[in-house]
């Protein structure tokens, strides 16, 4: 498959997710805080949806066919170890969309909706994504230029 239809693909989907979460209601701070706080439960409900055809897919798919029809890559499952990256990384995650009122995904369908207040948690994202990695590519010249000493 050539790169301009797997891009192309990729676009319907973000663009299916985007209306989905538009039309849902959930790219609405507002609707995701009101979840946080134990008043509205609309978006379990909505993630409840995702994670059964999530589920659905992820297990059914690699049984009925040898590779993922858009890469034509074999399918392989990645197995995360819980360190405390993942912890620590989870809980920044957390504490953010708590603050924010909103995940990023959620955060680019809010801009389609024409929540552009919302250009702020955008940019914090790229911000935090932006020093994140340039704090493990120096630790990880760190540990480079440690073992080249040794």
């Amino acid at each position: 498959m050539t790169d301009r239809r797997v891009l192309a693909l990729v676009y319907a989907g973000g663009v299916l997710f985007g209306f989905g979460l538009g039309f849902s209601h959930m790219a609405r701070p507002e609707v995701v805080l009101s979840f946080l706080e134990l008043y509205d439960f609309g978006l379990l409900f909505v993630m409840f949806g995702a994670a059964i055809v999530t589920g659905t897919a992820y297990f059914a798919v690699p049984r009925l066919r040898d590779t993922a029809p858009i890469t034509g890559s074999a399918y392989a499952r990645r197995l995360k170890t819980l360190d405390k990256n993942v912890v620590i990384g989870g809980g920044i995650f957390g504490v953010g969309w708590g603050l924010s009122g909103i995940c990023p995904g959620a955060a680019y369908a809010s801009l389609g909706i024409g929540n552009y207040i919302m250009l702020y948690g955008v940019a914090g994202m790229f911000a935090g994504a932006y020093v994140q990695g340039v704090v493990r590519s120096s630790a990880a010249d760190e540990t480079k230029a440690a073992t080249a000493d040794d």
